[in-house]
C-alpha cells in the first residue's frame, strides 16, 4: 500500500496572524500573500481562522494561483459569521462554522492542520501557537513581520520546554519548503488499511 505522503492528499497548512494589521511591519501583507501562493505551490491547502488581516491576505494569495482555502469560523452560522463577528466569506472555498467562539475555533483550526505558520500576530495568534506547540505540530514563523512572530523565539527560549519543531525564516518560499519537509517526514508511514470488496462491517 502506498504511503500517505505519496497519495492524493494535500498538506493542510494553517496561517495564523493578526486580524488587525496595525501591529505588523511594512510589507508583511505582501509576504503573507506570497506565503499563500507558496503553500499552494507545495501541494498545500491554506487553513485560517476565517478572519480579516493576515489570514485574509493568505487566502487571497492562495486563490490568486488557483489554490484551495478553508476557514474555521468562531460563529455558529454564516449569518452570525457576517453580522455578529463581521468576518469575510469571499476567497474561501469552505468555511466551517464551529460555534465555539475564538478559543474553541483556535483549537479546531490547529488540530485540523498538518502544520501552523505564524505571521505578525497578537494574543489570539499566540494562543494558536501555544496549542500547536503543545500538540507538537510543525510550526513555521515568518520573521520580520512584526507582532508575535518576532517574539516567538524569545518566548520559546524563556519557556524552557525545548525548541519544538519550529522553523524561522523571513522568506515565504524557504519557510514553506522547510516546513513541508518536516510534514512529509511525519507522514512517511505505511497504511495497513485495505478497502473491502463488499458492504457492511
Amino acid at each position: 500500500m502506498e504511503k500517505i505522503s505519496q497519495s492524493y492528499q494535500k498538506f493542510k497548512i494553517c496561517v495564523s496572524g493578526a486580524a488587525r494589521t496595525d501591529c505588523c511591519e511594512a510589507g508583511a501583507m505582501e509576504k503573507t500573500k506570497e506565503l499563500g501562493r507558496q503553500i499552494v505551490a507545495h501541494n498545500g491547502v491554506v487553513l485560517t481562522g476565517a478572519t480579516t488581516g493576515v489570514p485574509y491576505w493568505a487566502v487571497i494569495g492562495a486563490k490568486e494561483v488557483g489554490g484551495i482555502s478553508i476557514g474555521f469560523s468562531p460563529a455558529v452560522s454564516e449569518v452570525s459569521h457576517v453580522k455578529t463577528y463581521h468576518l469575510p466569506t469571499d476567497y474561501y472555498d469552505i468555511i466551517v462554522y464551529t460555534g465555539f467562539e475564538y478559543s474553541g475555533r483556535n483549537l479546531f483550526l490547529t488540530r485540523a492542520s498538518d502544520a501552523v505558520i505564524i505571521v505578525c500576530g497578537r494574543l489570539g495568534t499566540l494562543n494558536e501557537f501555544t496549542i500547536a506547540f503543545e500538540d507538537q505540530k510543525p510550526i513555521g514563523v515568518l520573521t520580520g513581520t512584526g507582532g508575535m512572530a518576532d517574539k516567538i523565539k524569545e518566548i520559546v527560549d524563556d519557556g524552557h520546554r525545548g525548541p519544538g519543531k519550529i522553523i524561522y525564516d523571513s522568506d515565504p518560499h524557504i519557510l514553506v519548503e522547510k516546513l513541508i519537509e518536516i510534514v512529509k517526514k511525519e507522514k512517511d508511514y505505511k497504511v495497513d488499511f485495505k478497502p473491502s470488496k463488499g458492504g457492511g462491517e
